[in-house]
């Protein structure tokens, strides 16, 4: 699920790293693995370059807190140090350089410094109590922009004053009131009222001239009318124009549930307001308004010039939604289903990373996606007939990625990049704006995270190339070429260059080593290690190390990827099983890097330790495999991972002497759904199921995730029925634990809850619930995480190992 951690035919094949240890480990058990994680090593994140490229500033969680310490490491020595409070005073922040290089720029506790990149001299431009963000220089280098919030401020670097850029009145100009018939009436009758109005309007012209002719004044305010909000602003860097994206300001977000806190400091039961449902009224559409600063006028961007924009994607869902209401007698909501005449989008967030200007300011391209989620529109702006020129457009007859829509400009401010899931494949483009697109790579791997030299000559990327759950980072020309592999990792996390873009810092991992932090050359060469934030204490564990295998799938999915944790050789034994099932669906737990699912890694050890065998798989739907296997549960959630869980089990029985009737599964958010699906869709495949924070009735959950995979519940009713696991409930037989944190705003634990009811009214048999008061999705207490595994231990001991009685 979206930002949602829901979490054989041959033999199989051991890839790079699988290798299997040849000594027992020491013994396991649930309080150290569910203990407070300090005791594994913390991750070492967000790393970013200092101003000079010498040094790389990186964080660490603090022992015992959720603070981050601050380090500072030099990239040439690997010698590091902790910066205390006056060092991080002292400290640089992620830069941005001008255009020629001669100023950097970045924010530090939420207020901006510059600096002269020669000299080193650093200037403090705000001391605020609210947070300043995005900077950015102007395109001839005098002045520095930023912004608070959607308000952008101008620092000039000569005369040292800052000033805003442009003043944003959402209600109608005071001063612009028109006469209605009356008042004209009244102005013909009345002459010293036409000089009142005439001494007015004077007055307003002159302010409006000394305004234009004199700098040092603060700009006049645009007055944009009282029918809109602002969403987002986004300021060309030569300061000639500002985008604003703004929403209807009665605009129905739909009713929000409420959860409740039982356990408080006020010791009083207290309400939170949670996510709209699903159809619930969807996001608002969003417009766009060109300001031009420097003639002080307004323009509307329409977004009816778009091509399939005017198109219903989903006409023939529509005709049976309102065919089947209109037949019930339900006129008012057939109506509501018409389809609009042009289809409404969303361009931004927080922030603009739908919105790119060229370095000099002078070319704007925009980001658009349909509120269907079936097309995608990047469009460049023309300033002189204020409108949007369509440059690409992508579309899905299931939904458009939220992953993959990088775009911005090359340094000739001409040509656009993108990236693009067009052939099935994320791949990067380039495309001049009269031209046609270029694809600067090509293949049946995944192209992610591209960063542009500061030359503009070189693409650096995070790919696949080698193998589907190997990642490294990569560059290509600019211009086109070939695809060349830089780093070696196998387990490559994230990446930066340096500001000369000779250098990367890179955080890679390994399968029980958390993201560490390594620099090298960027045209490839042998890295330097900076970093070692591992504990001795689970170093010392002999951990066994997954074995990548493939397992064939028998439904034409073809190859399954899938981590395999036990005896390497079936040696005649019958042993019992697990599958793990990974969350957020649209995830990749089947990788040569560290696991998010750390603590459930340690667990399958435990697991493996007390004689089962585990599997964990990249079923449909996972992250990393290209489009179609991310849509493959288009309208249909639940079913073709299903098959992969039980292609799976067959592989295990086969290659491993698991006993069939010997098999549990487990997971948590996306993973315990589709442990319910596994139990309720196919009884007494699975000997027991543990379901943690599980999504039962997918139109209980939030419409930017769900919308995509099933459209609208009122829309397409039918695929809300096929995956959702409460419309399966009596089918019920196999022994089902339900966990769920009661303070869960991601997936709500009503959601369990009314699961549970449900099985109560068919009056089913071995079914359970664990509910945590002060938990929400992702846990955060020991004390819980060793109740919640505890209990599917013992469910697990007590209905899957050999012996166990079935229910």
């Amino acid at each position: 699920m979206r930002r949602l951690l829901l979490a054989g035919l041959i033999a199989f094949t051991v890839l790079p790293l699988a290798a299997t240890p040849q000594a027992a480990p020491e013994p396991l058990d649930l309080e150290t693995i569910m203990a407070n994680p300090d005791w594994v090593g913390q991750p070492v994140e967000n790393p970013y370059w200092s101003v000079d490229g010498r040094s790389i500033y990186y964080a660490v969680k603090r022992d015992g807190s959720p603070v981050r310490d601050l380090y500072r490491v030099d990239a040439a020595s690997g010698q590091s140090v902790k910066l205390d409070a006056a060092a991080r005073a002292q400290a640089g922040g992620d830069p941005v350089f001008d255009r020629g290089r001669r100023h950097a720029a970045y924010i530090l506790h939420g207020d901006v410094f510059v600096v002269d990149v020669a000299s080193g001299q650093r200037r403090q431009v705000t001391r605020t109590p609210q947070d300043e963000s995005s900077p950015q220089f102007s395109a001839d280098g005098r002045a520095l922009h930023f912004r608070d919030g959607n308000d952008w401020y101008s620092y000039d670097l000569a005369q040292a004053v800052v000033a805003p850029v442009a003043l944003l009145k959402f209600a109608d100009d005071p001063q612009d009131t028109r006469p209605d018939a009356l008042g004209e009436r009244q102005l013909a009758t009345f002459s010293t009222l036409r000089r009142i109005k005439a001494d007015k309007d004077a007055a307003r012209r002159e302010d409006e001239a000394l305004q234009a002719a004199d700098p040092s004044r603060s700009p006049m305010p645009f007055w944009l009318g009282d029918k809109i909000k602002l969403v987002d602003a986004e300021l060309s860097p030569n300061g000639r124009w500002m985008l604003l994206v703004t929403v209807p300001k009665d605009a129905d977000p739909g009713k929000r549930p409420q959860l409740t806190h039982y356990v408080t400091d006020s010791g009083y039961a207290e309400p939170e307001d949670v996510h709209t449902y699903v159809g619930r009224n969807d996001p608002a559409g969003q417009s766009l308004l060109l300001l031009d600063l420097a003639s002080h006028t307004s323009h509307a961007l329409p977004t009816d010039t778009l091509p399939g924009i005017k198109d219903d994607p989903l006409k023939a869902l529509r005709g049976d939604a309102i065919a089947a209401l209109e037949k019930a007698g339900k006129a008012d909501q057939a109506k509501a289903l018409k389809a609009p005449d042009v289809r409404p989008v969303t361009v931004a967030g927080d922030g603009g990373d739908n919105i790119a200007w060229s370095d000099d300011g002078t070319a704007l391209a925009v980001q658009l996606r349909a509120i269907d989620n079936k097309d995608r529109w990047i469009a460049s702006v023309d300033f002189a007939k204020h409108a949007l020129v369509n440059q690409q457009r992508l579309t899905d007859p299931a939904w458009i990625n939220w992953n993959f829509n990088d775009f911005g400009w090359l340094k000739d401010s001409y040509t656009l990049w993108y990236l693009s899931e067009h052939t099935g494949w994320s791949q990067l483009y380039s495309k001049p704006l009269d031209g046609k697109p270029v694809a600067l790579t090509t293949g049946r791997f995944e192209v992610s995270h591209p960063q542009l030299s500061p030359d503009g000559r070189w693409f650096y990327l995070r790919s696949n190339q080698v193998a589907p759950y190997s990642y490294d980072v990569y560059r290509v020309p600019s211009t086109g070429g070939a695809l060349k592999r830089v780093t070696r990792f196998q387990g490559m996390d994230d990446f930066k260059l340096s500001p000369d873009g000779r250098q990367l810092a890179v955080l890679h991992s390994s399968a029980y080593r958390l993201p560490q932090l390594a620099v090298q050359a960027a045209a490839g060469g042998t890295p330097r290690e900076l970093t070692d934030t591992m504990k001795p204490a689970f170093t010392a564990h002999q951990w066994i190390t997954p074995q990548i295998v493939q397992i064939p799938s028998s439904h034409g999915a073809g190859v399954i990827y899938a981590k395999y944790y036990g005896p390497a050789e079936n040696d005649g034994a019958s042993r019992p099983a697990v599958l793990f099932v990974h969350g957020a669906g649209y995830l990749q737990d089947v990788t040569l890097s560290s696991t998010y699912y750390f603590r459930e890694q340690m667990f399958n050890n435990l697991l493996v330790q007390r004689g089962y065998a585990v599997l964990d798989m990249d079923y449909r739907a996972s992250e990393g495999y290209g489009r179609d296997w991310r849509t493959a549960i288009y309208r249909n959630m639940g079913h073709p991972e299903l098959q992969d869980l039980l292609d799976g089990k067959a592989w295990l029985v086969k290659n491993h002497g698991v006993d069939p009737q010997r098999v549990g599964i487990y997971g948590g958010s996306y993973g315990g759904f589709m442990t319910e699906m596994a139990l309720l869709r196919a009884p007494g495949e699975f000997a027991a199921g543990a379901a943690l924070r599980p999504v039962s009735d997918w139109t209980l959950y939030n419409h930017e995730y769900t919308a995509n995979i099933l459209n609208d519940p009122q829309l397409d009713p039918a695929a809300y029925t096929a995956s959702s696991p409460i419309e399966y409930a009596d089918q019920l037989q196999d022994p089902l634990l339900i966990e769920h944190g009661l303070i869960d705003d991601n997936v709500l634990a009503e959601d369990s809850i009314r699961l549970y009811q449900r099985l109560i009214e068919l009056r089913k048999k071995n079914f359970w619930i664990s509910l945590y008061p002060m938990e929400r999705h992702g846990f955060v207490h020991p004390d819980a995480w060793y109740d919640e595994y505890r209990r599917v231990y013992e469910l697990f001991d007590t209905y899957v190992k050999p012996g166990a009685p079935k229910p």
